[in-house]
């Protein structure tokens, strides 16, 4: 009876499955993806924090309505071309859609370099969007990897995002302050060449996986959980691109800062979020609570913006509100492509993924041209006002979505 006793942990530890890594190819291809994803996704990125105010040296640049078209421009054309795009990946091959699309991305930034009015701004955020290669790098991704471990691998590639964001929030003041607006589409072309490179030397080759069932779009849109999703995406890009719109002339207007001097704004805002949000996630994936995280900061999210609708006179108010904005959406950004590659079947999980970043783009040209639209004719607290309520309407799709297994 006593012999048997201490036995019994080494056998309940031996029964326990060893967490399974990354062998030493899966993480070079999910980290040299995850690079190329988080270059190309900085490209599209550095306009965003500055362009409104900087678009006054174009013309056109004080027209809120076109310089919302401009930001958003590319998320239009991404949308439209994401599944195809992922398809042609799935019948020619990974690399060259993605070097095609690359090429089409500096193609754009030189153009918006060229340029000197918000139209032709619109026409080059127009041909980069034509590169939509984001479902076929997380294609890539799950060709390169086991699907034991293809989770860990696609959260590295999905992390980059909000990384990339916060990098273009800091960068992209100082860019325009040293190199003018048209320095900036140089750098942003310049980002596309080193994403051309990485996908076309460093990436190392993987053999296509493709499903032998193959996955048609009513599989994926009959699954209530992933439209919520896919909702979720678009209405977080939509908010977030909005905000851009009127952002940075009202942090200039009350802070009595510069275009090249917006840094000193976002540094100490992206800090304080990633700090405050860090505790969350963790607390989120050990006690696998997923569900109730998705709720709280999609409230949080609808607070904030509610707020921000009453603080447009006062620059504290609205930079601890950004604050709060950003840890709700760094949480989200972070949460959401988890819970994708949860929900869907295998599969159904690459086309599940080109919905989502279908929706994201989406999201990204509807923020831009409605912002851009309400901060013209009604003013900039209905931006504000127009987030919380698609952050409240997001907020009760989300209380029916159900907990991942």
């Amino acid at each position: 009876m006593n012999s048997a006793a201490p036995s019994q942990p080494a056998q309940a530890d031996a029964a326990k499955p060893a967490k399974l890594k990354l062998t030493s190819t899966e993480r070079r291809a999910s980290t040299t993806l995850a690079l190329l994803f988080a270059v190309r996704m900085l490209g599209l990125f550095l306009l965003t924090p500055v362009f409104a105010d900087a678009a006054k040296s174009l013309t056109g640049g004080s027209n809120a309505a076109l310089v919302g078209a401009a930001i958003g421009a590319y998320g239009l054309t991404q949308a439209i071309l994401q599944i195809p795009l992922g398809m042609a990946s799935d019948r020619f091959g990974r690399r060259p859609v993605i070097i095609g699309g690359m090429v089409l991305f500096i193609i754009g930034g030189i153009v918006c370099a060229l340029s000197d009015s918000v139209t032709g701004v619109v026409i080059g955020r127009s041909i980069q969007g034509l590169g939509a290669i984001s479902a076929a790098i997380t294609a890539w991704v799950a060709d390169a990897t086991r699907p034991e471990v293809r989770t860990r691998a696609m959260a590295m590639v999905g992390g980059s995002i909000g990384i990339s964001f916060a990098l273009a929030l800091v960068l992209a003041p100082l860019l325009v302050e040293y190199g003018g607006l048209s320095g900036l589409f140089w750098v942003i072309s310049l980002l596309g060449f080193v994403s051309l490179l990485l996908a076309t030397f460093i990436v190392p080759v993987a053999p296509l996986q493709i499903p032998a069932i193959q996955s048609r779009p009513r599989d994926v849109l009959k699954n209530g959980d992933l439209l919520r999703l896919n909702f979720g995406v678009f209405c977080l890009h939509c908010i977030l691109m909005s905000i851009f719109v009127v952002a940075p002339p009202l942090l200039i207007g009350l802070g009595g800062f510069t275009t090249g001097t917006l840094w000193k704004v976002y540094l100490p805002v992206i800090l304080a979020s990633f700090v405050a949000m860090v505790p969350v996630v963790f607390y989120t994936e050990t006690r696998h609570v997923h569900k109730q995280s998705l709720e709280w900061s999609v409230a949080g999210l609808a607070i904030v913006m509610a707020i921000m609708a009453f603080a447009t006179h006062s620059f504290a108010a609205i930079v601890v509100l950004f604050v709060g904005y950003f840890v709700a959406f760094n949480i989200l950004e972070a949460l959401q492509p988890s819970l994708v590659s949860r929900v869907a079947p295998a599969e159904h999980k690459g086309l599940a993924l080109g919905f989502y970043n279908m929706s994201q783009a989406l999201g990204v040209a509807a923020g831009g041209a409605v912002g851009g639209l309400l901060a013209r004719y009604t003013g900039v607290p209905t931006v504000f006002l127009m987030g919380a309520i698609l952050a409240a309407v997001w907020f009760f799709t989300a209380r029916s979505f159900k907990s991942p297994t």
